[in-house]
């Protein structure tokens, strides 16, 4: 089996829904679609499912538990991934790492804590 990409769904959970609802929508600038999937609280983070885009959303509910130890997850940070996480500090997060060179072909990258404890990166190619 091939397969496109390794990934096909994430969830970033959550302690206090509202207050990560509204750190996620301010370092994006975007509103964020609400569901109830059998009794957990979902906020959908941008993506574009009928052009290939792989989503994810942050969770609340029986199980979900945040952490900074555990899976990284690296979020889309645009063509520059700096301003993302220039709004991160303003809403609430922590800069673990600011922006920081990879390499010329793969790009940049950044980590920062939200403000559920939760270590989430950034990538970006500049």
């Amino acid at each position: 089996m091939q397969l496109t990409n390794a990934i096909n769904w994430f969830e970033i959970p959550v302690a206090d829904f509202a207050r990560a609802k509204k750190f996620y929508t301010a370092i994006y600038e975007y509103e964020m679609e609400e569901m109830d999937m059998q009794g957990t609280k979902m906020g959908m983070l941008p993506y574009k499912p009928g052009e290939g885009g792989i989503g994810g959303a942050i969770c609340y509910g029986e199980g979900y538990e945040p952490t900074s130890k555990g899976a990284k997850v690296y979020l889309n940070g645009g063509q520059d991934l700096g301003g993302v996480l220039e709004r991160v500090e303003g809403a609430g997060g922590q800069v673990i790492l600011p922006k920081t060179k990879i390499t010329d072909e793969i790009g940049y990258f950044a980590i920062f804590a939200d403000t559920e404890g939760n270590q989430i990166s950034l990538h970006s190619p500049g």
